[in-house]
């Protein structure tokens, strides 16, 4: 098996560098052992870590962690504040034009596919349409909506994925086109795969469940249940920074309606399901990027 160390002497240091992987996979520690090694800023991919209120809940990097390299685009989003993927792309765009080398690090695939094969313009979904989406799925589930998409979207994306159901209904809804046909009208992609360093992290299950399982609990040694009482004014369900997995399960501790443990095993369940959307992504849309085993970080 080959070390990290033998992985970075093999990265050329001139070219951009991405990053895939699940969660507790190991990523953001080879982000930073190659900023270190090679010079370059680290550029969060992971939609959840661009929201400010909710560090230690997200595994945003730490202070140490900024203290070693450069980072951005991390904790950069009031938590109130819708951030889509366009958005994302558009704060990206000056780490790509600097002279500062960029090292994509982050989990969210559709950030990786957007930057590496172009974003369909979609236009915004209305707000009354999104409310009429999350009504359904909270009366019927997600399986209504789904039944309803064209078969050209319905074959792409993930169906067991509520929140990919609900967009694709949405655009199918507001524009009366498909999100596939959409997909096929990209603008050209900003950093073509052949431009930058590609890597995808393979955590293996047996090995990753582990580090899922401890997880919650190093956070919480951390503070993550003081920062959701911090969070507790104004909180709401419905907060785009809500998604984060675990913020629902503390505010309910908090509220006296869901013990500790109760929530600890929650949040283990959402994340290791998390993580299996994650592998299930990468191994569907990352065939062409270099796998780096997880075990050798």
């Amino acid at each position: 098996m080959s070390t990290i160390s033998d992985l970075i002497r093999s990265v050329d240091p001139a070219r951009p560098v991405l990053i895939a992987g699940p969660t507790a996979s190991g990523k953001s520690e080879l982000a930073l052992r190659l900023a270190e090694a090679q010079g370059g800023v680290i550029v969060n991919a992971d939609a959840i870590q661009v929201f400010a209120d909710w560090r230690v809940l997200t595994a945003r990097p730490s202070q140490d962690d900024e203290a070693r390299a450069r980072h951005a685009l991390y904790g950069h989003v009031a938590g109130h504040v819708p951030y889509s993927v366009g958005d994302w792309l558009r704060d990206l765009d000056p780490y790509l034009d600097a002279d500062t080398r960029p090292i994509i690090v982050g989990g969210t695939g559709l950030y990786f596919t957007a930057l590496t094969e172009g974003l369909a313009q979609i236009p915004p979904t209305p707000e009354f349409i999104r409310r009429e989406a999350m009504a359904r799925i909270d009366e019927e589930g997600h399986g209504g909506l789904a039944a309803e998409l064209d078969p050209e979207t319905a074959g792409r994306i993930d169906l067991a994925n509520p929140m990919r159901v609900q967009r694709a209904w949405e655009v199918l809804r507001s524009t009366g086109k498909g999100l596939a046909l959409w997909q096929d009208a990209t603008d050209p992609p900003r950093l073509p795969i052949a431009e930058a360093t590609a890597l995808v992290v393979h955590a293996d299950k047996a090995w990753l469940t582990p580090r899922i399982e401890t997880r919650f609990d190093t956070m919480l040694a951390t503070g993550a249940l003081e920062e959701a009482r911090a969070n507790r004014p104004g909180w709401s369900p419905d907060l785009p920074s809500a998604k984060a997995i675990g913020a629902a399960e503390l505010m309910a501790v908090l509220d006296g309606s869901m013990t500790l443990d109760e929530a600890r095993t929650r949040a283990t369940i959402l994340t290791r399901q998390f993580a299996k959307r994650q592998r299930t992504w990468f191994r569907a849309r990352m065939r062409a990027w270099q796998q780096v085993d997880a075990q050798a970080l």
